[in-house]
């Protein structure tokens, strides 16, 4: 049996950080009393060991484009876990036809022999159902209405997770209520949707809300819209992009107090993570890659080079919230908005999928399924 102790940290448990062991057999956390045989050790003194990162909003990283390269997906899996992520949504924006369905026969197709990595758990589709008046960096050329014809196919099962759609378009809520009963989680994003809008689409089954702030009509005292809606709607977990570029620090921190325990970060990362300023790609457009975040030609912002282990630190400095709550919507709540209770957690029974971090949040380690596939030691 495989098993893994590790010894001495600190461990968030319950939204407290515990002096403790953490153990787990066959990927799985267990009690320490349980591990039998030999088993690998990983050394804590002095860390923090919290539930491993969970990115639902990934477009791309370390120059790899999962836009123009679908197939490339168990690649940029296999490198995540260097930022703490264990598992993720591979996402797939607004593209020419076929793209989508290379993304979901490479998912289908498992990974190659030997992989290791953070887990894809389905496709993140951003669009094609968007507003084309709030596109961000999405072709507008390429926007369609939603229609039933068109989500054909699109299942939990059949490797889909999660769709973003703006719920003012016509036909929007039936699309809706056909993918929530295909397990599908909706999400609302790229809108001008009214808060009337907004309400019918939660009423149909929409339970996410897609980069807060971010291509939607702003927050206005007498017509809230979606902004509203996901601030006051218990019904809503909501993503956000901390890289303090997508949004000013008080306004993360001012959503942060709104929102508790439903807010979930998201990188919305693009192939410039990781890599050097200057030129990179996104789908068919160039972007270019500076102090100023990712932009097309135009300034229109288009993803970020955001790393959830930073986003983490930064959602720590923007707001003044604890470690552990920063922690919770980095990995939590993100699971949460799947439905997966085996993830965000260190309890027994839980996912073997962990972070060793530093006091101030720096990452040492990352542990998936048991095994220890990053070590800055």
């Amino acid at each position: 049996m495989k098993s893994l102790i590790v010894r001495h940290g600190r461990v968030l448990l319950e939204g407290r950080f515990v002096a403790a062991d953490l153990a787990s057999a066959e990927g799985m956390v267990v009690a320490p009393a349980a591990v039998g045989g030999v088993a690998g050790v990983v050394e804590a003194d002095g860390l923090l060991v919290a539930p491993g990162y969970v990115d639902l909003q990934c477009n791309g990283g370390l120059g790899i484009d999962l836009a123009g390269e679908p197939e490339r997906l168990w690649e940029l899996a296999a490198l995540l876990p260097r930022f703490g992520v264990t598992a993720w949504l591979p996402t797939i924006v607004t593209s020419p036809p076929g793209v989508v369905e290379r993304a979901i026969e490479t998912l289908a197709a498992g990974p190659p022999a030997r992989w290791q990595g953070a887990v894809p758990l389905g496709l993140h589709l951003e669009g094609p159902f968007l507003s084309p008046h709030q596109p961000g960096a999405h072709p507008a050329a390429l926007l369609r209405p939603p229609t039933l014809a068109a989500i054909e196919g699109w299942t939990r099962h059949g490797g889909v997770a999660v769709v973003t759609l703006a719920p003012e378009m016509p036909g929007a809520i039936e699309v809706i209520e056909a993918l929530v009963e295909r397990q599908v989680v909706v999400s609302l994003g790229h809108t001008l949707a009214t808060a009337a809008e907004a309400t019918a689409a939660v009423a149909a089954g929409a339970s996410w809300v897609t980069h807060l702030f971010n291509a939607m009509a702003p927050l206005h005292h007498r017509a809230p819209g979606l902004v509203g809606v996901a601030l006051t709607d218990e019904r809503l977990r909501v993503g956000l992009i901390p890289d303090g570029i997508h949004l000013h620090p008080p306004i993360v921190a001012l959503t942060q107090r709104a929102l508790g325990a439903r807010l979930t970060i998201v990188t919305d990362a693009v192939g410039a993570l990781g890599m050097p300023g200057g030129t990179q790609r996104l789908g068919r457009r160039e972007v270019t890659v500076g102090d100023d975040g990712v932009r097309l030609a135009d300034g229109t912002l288009a993803g970020s080079n955001l790393s959830m282990d930073q986003g983490v630190r930064n959602l720590v400095a923007f707001t003044g919230c604890t470690p552990s709550v920063a922690l919770h919507a980095a990995a939590t709540a993100p699971a949460a908005v799947l439905g997966d209770t085996t993830r965000g957690t260190l309890a027994p029974g839980a996912r073997a999928d962990a972070v060793l971090l530093t006091e101030d949040l720096h990452l040492v380690a990352t542990i998936v399924g048991g095994v220890v596939l990053h070590d800055a030691r």
